[in-house]
């Protein structure tokens, strides 16, 4: 059986290309349909149920994708006007527990996703080479990250997450 954590795998990383950089932006301009898809017809209880034993409810992954897709966007706007910033982390397990993943319904954070998926692709769509190639330091891996490494790591999160909700479908035949 494969791991629930990660039904595509954990991130990659690949080396620059165009048709890499297309596919990888088209993820990021589709992911708002992509959440809205996964959780069509699913009733109060199925998006209460977590997507594997100890993980997050459907709910749960929606308002965190929201929460870390606006950390992306702020991630990439910084590394776009400063020089190799350091970016700010954040306790997403902790976020995750916050009130308003309780009290806010789901279809918010989607809400959210589609106008910050549009501002984040359009500021990203037309970048140059050596636009991607700039960088931000996450302090929690010690490093610098450049922003075509990003775009990587978000698509692929995009995709993690939406298999997280499909998965969780295909295992419970809804």
């Amino acid at each position: 059986m494969s791991d629930a954590r990660y039904p595509i795998g954990k991130y990659v990383p690949e080396p620059y290309s165009e048709e890499q950089k297309k596919a990888w932006l088209e993820i990021i301009r589709q992911l708002p349909e992509a959440i809205e898809y996964a959780i069509l017809n699913l009733d109060e209880a199925q998006l209460k149920t977590p997507y594997r034993e100890g993980g997050w409810s459907v709910i749960q992954l929606v308002h965190h994708v929201a929460d870390s897709h606006i950390n992306a966007y702020i991630r990439f706007k910084l590394g776009l006007t400063e020089l190799n910033p350091t970016i700010k982390p954040y306790e997403e397990k902790e976020w995750a527990l916050l009130a308003d993943n309780d009290i806010v319904p789901i279809n918010v954070s989607i809400t959210l996703l589609h106008a910050l998926h549009q501002r984040w692709y359009a500021t990203i769509k037309d970048l140059t080479d050596e636009q991607w190639e700039r960088t931000v330091v996450h302090p929690e891996h010690g490093r610098q990250m450049s922003l075509w490494f990003l775009l990587g790591m978000y698509a692929w999160h995009s995709k993690h997450h939406v298999a997280h909700i499909t998965s969780l479908r295909e295992r419970n035949n809804w």
